[in-house]
């Protein structure tokens, strides 16, 4: 373990294996901090914050901090985020609220590039990139492995599919099923992420259900949105990846689902 002299840390904080903590760095009494995380330098980390083994958070980061609420007085919200996450410079994230379950959660090995936020008692999967600038509204729900581009934002509430793409500049004021592309000022769906499904190693045949989905859900006619939601999970009954998307869209959610663009079909 290796502290740095002109570092401060509260009696009471939980300091895993090999932790390096640079210079002038704030770790308050209700931190844990797992075996082999750095603190880069200037870092202040408060709250009832656990930083899982192997993250690395880099200067001006502000983590543990009160929820951005009006009148807010919860003491015990909490942050919690998952192993080898890498935090970059000025992130910030903020613990959970009395006006949900009073934790935030980020999952394992994410990438948050300079000055992304993440608000209080929002839920982040696994694998996810958040670009310069990111900044997710309180109570957010973001799926394992999204990508999100330079100076998007995520309106409160809202959810974000496993494996989606969110284009830069995007303001996402609606839910994005899983492995979708979205892209505008307002959010629209332009299709399926269809270098992302590659990557992931699907088949074609599953890709191609997949794109038949989406055609089903957003282009048809005649119906609701729930409605050719359900006949497509009946037609593909025995593939995951639809069944996910179908279920996604049948939820019981706070806000609207984003809709595809008139053109552009199910297009990478």
């Amino acid at each position: 373990m290796t502290i740095h002299p002109n570092a401060v840390v509260e009696d009471g904080a939980k300091l895993g294996a090999g932790v390096e903590i640079g210079p002038f760095c704030h770790v308050g009494a209700r931190v844990t901090l797992g075996d082999g995380v750095t603190l880069v330098s200037h870092v202040s980390i408060s709250g009832v914050t656990t930083l899982g083994a192997g993250c690395k958070v880099y200067p001006g980061a502000v983590l543990g901090g009160e929820s951005q609420i009006r009148g807010n007085d919860f003491a015990d919200g909490r942050l919690e985020i998952g192993t080898g996450c890498v935090l970059r410079e000025i992130v910030s994230m903020n613990v959970g609220s009395n006006r949900d379950q009073g934790v935030t959660k980020v999952g394992a090995r994410g990438y948050f590039m300079a000055g992304s936020h993440v608000g209080h008692d929002c839920i982040v999967g696994d694998d996810v990139t958040f670009a310069n600038c990111v900044a997710l509204g309180g109570h957010s729900v973001i799926g394992d492995g999204v990508i999100f581009g330079g100076l998007s934002a995520v309106q409160q509430f809202c959810r974000v599919g496993r494996g989606a793409m969110v284009g830069g500049l995007t303001g996402v004021n609606r839910d994005i099923i899983p492995y979708a592309m979205a892209f505008g000022d307002h959010a629209e769906l332009a299709g399926l992420n269809l270098i992302g499904l590659k990557r992931r190693g699907l088949s074609r045949d599953t890709i191609n259900a997949m794109r038949a989905t989406f055609r089903a859900i957003f282009h048809a006619s005649g119906g609701s949105l729930a409605d050719r939601a359900r006949k497509a999970k009946a037609r593909f009954p025995d593939v995951t990846e639809v069944a996910e998307i179908t279920d996604f869209v049948l939820a019981d959610a706070k806000q609207e689902l984003c809709q595809a663009r008139r053109r552009g079909g199910d297009a990478a």
